[in-house]
């Protein structure tokens, strides 16, 4: 790293809280090595009471960019200078590109759900989608999984901030897809257990099983599950999450971390940065191998 570090280094962040748990500057930072790009890539613990300071350092300094994480990816949109037309739709930017101090917010969240699918040679097109939230991951991952040919799709969510845009996602669904959305309410759980055991996949994208809210789920009843079904939790601190243990002890055959989500987005986001292809399957090795060490 500090062979790579010089007074041309262009620096790119990662700004949300908690994130010091974060494999991103990992991921990142060994890309640019292996391909000798001469950038860092820091994290940043910032909320939404800093985000407008944080947003303008990128202009200040002159970074190239920064990822956006929660609690940030909503109310980082008024801050920005442009929206590419996905990330508008979405309501959600996790990336965000420095253009000689025009700053432009991405959302790759959505394809890096679809792509750590698809590299498991696993394919939701066609099949029902149960999911839980409606924040900026979870609003990505649903429209997107609904543009790339999800059919019918249960959204739930809680009565908090999010639920206007949990209405808004099934809106946009439904009339601007060939998917049927429906929204529940996550307090009914009986809608809640009959929607997952019709579904070939469940998402959980809250955040429910990390810092805080660690060793929680919001599904604790393994009959919830069938085996057949694909789970997917898109926390990825811990690695193996309480939602993850309950599919396992239901014997659900595909639960997954969100690792790979993780990977894929940040590969969408590097080529958004550089211009260059990220070399995926070495950061796959790298971090998966970091993954079984612990």
């Amino acid at each position: 790293m500090t062979e790579r570090i010089d007074g041309h280094t262009l620096l790119i962040g990662l700004m949300a809280y908690p994130i010091r748990h974060s494999m991103s500057p990992t991921m990142h930072n060994n890309a640019f090595a292996k391909l000798g790009l001469n950038f860092a890539y820091l994290a940043f613990e910032i909320t939404n009471d800093t985000l407008p300071a944080a947003v303008q350092s990128i202009r200040t300094l002159d970074m190239r960019g920064s990822n956006i994480s929660m609690p940030n990816k909503q109310k980082i949109l008024p801050l920005l200078d442009k929206l590419d037309p996905v990330a508008k739709m979405v309501g959600a930017v996790n990336t965000v590109v420095n253009d000689n101090g025009v700053l432009t917010g991405y959302t790759t969240d959505g394809t890096g759900f679809m792509k750590a699918l698809a590299d498991e040679n696993l394919d939701i097109r066609g099949e029902k989608m149960t999911i839980a939230g409606a924040g900026g991951a979870g609003t990505a991952i649903e429209i997107q999984a609904a543009y790339d040919g999800v059919k019918e799709m249960s959204i739930f969510n809680i009565h908090d901030q999010t639920w206007e845009n949990a209405e808004r996602n099934v809106k946009i669904i439904n009339e601007q897809t060939d998917c049927k959305a429906q929204l529940f309410d996550l307090a009914d759980q009986d809608a809640f257990k009959r929607e997952i055991a019709d579904s070939a996949i469940y998402c959980d994208s809250t955040g429910v099983g990390m810092k805080p809210l660690e060793g929680k789920s919001l599904v604790n009843d393994p009959s919830f599950f069938h085996k057949d079904m694909i789970v997917f939790d898109t926390v990825y601190a811990p690695r193996t999450t309480k939602l993850m243990e309950v599919a396992q002890e239901a014997g659900v055959e595909h639960v997954f971390n969100g690792l790979g989500m993780m990977l894929e987005q940040g590969a969408e986001a590097f080529k958004l940065w550089t211009g260059k292809e990220m070399p995926v399957d070495y950061i796959r090795d790298l971090l998966f191998d970091q993954d079984d060490q612990k």
